[in-house]
């Protein structure tokens, strides 16, 4: 049996721990999204805001399904049963919310639930600093995940075909970032 250097074996380790679920969108994607984020009505955050009706959010994504943009979001409610909540990307209203139960999708959801145990700040807050520290940028998804310890969100923005990632800590206290009028 081959022997895998200690070090060769950490900087693997590291590269896949640091790479997260579904993070990865194709060129295509990101041209299909793009004009979908900046042209919408209704941001990233009010879509968590509004998903509260049906849970704690613990993930939000514009996507494309079937050939429709839609602003997606799981929650989950009572700390087990999760949902999918559909806001209406131009009214912000909830356009559906169906249970999830099984399969990768429910697998998913309960490893991002999992992943805010230690979260002292919503979703919410960390898109807000995101967007705050990017002026101009859009938010596109929002997920989150445990690293070191810490509840970390992880924040995707997009300024005309400009990408970019954000990571904030939501297990440190920040002062929140006040509501615009």
């Amino acid at each position: 049996m081959p022997k895998i250097p200690t070090a060769l074996l950490a900087a693997l380790t590291v590269a896949i721990w640091a790479i997260p679920v579904g993070a990865a969108m194709s060129d295509k994607e990101k041209a299909e999204l793009a004009p979908v984020v900046a042209n919408a009505k209704v941001t990233l955050e009010q879509g968590l805001a509004t998903s509260k009706k049906n849970g704690k959010p613990v993930s939000a994504k514009f996507e494309i399904e079937n050939g429709k943009p839609q602003l997606s979001i799981y929650t989950v409610k009572d700390g087990n049963k999760y949902f999918e909540v559909i806001v209406d990307h131009t009214s912000g209203e909830i356009a559906k919310a169906e249970p999830i139960t099984g399969g990768d999708d429910l697998t998913t959801a309960r490893k991002q639930n999992d992943s805010l145990f230690r979260a002292t700040r919503e979703l919410r807050e960390a898109v807000k600093e995101a967007k705050r520290d990017n002026p101009g940028y859009q938010a596109v998804s929002v997920w989150s995940e445990m690293k070191g310890g810490h509840s970390i969100a992880t924040v995707t923005l997009v300024k005309d075909n400009d990408w970019k990632t954000v990571v904030n800590d939501l297990t440190v206290y920040r002062t929140l970032i006040k509501e615009q009028p």
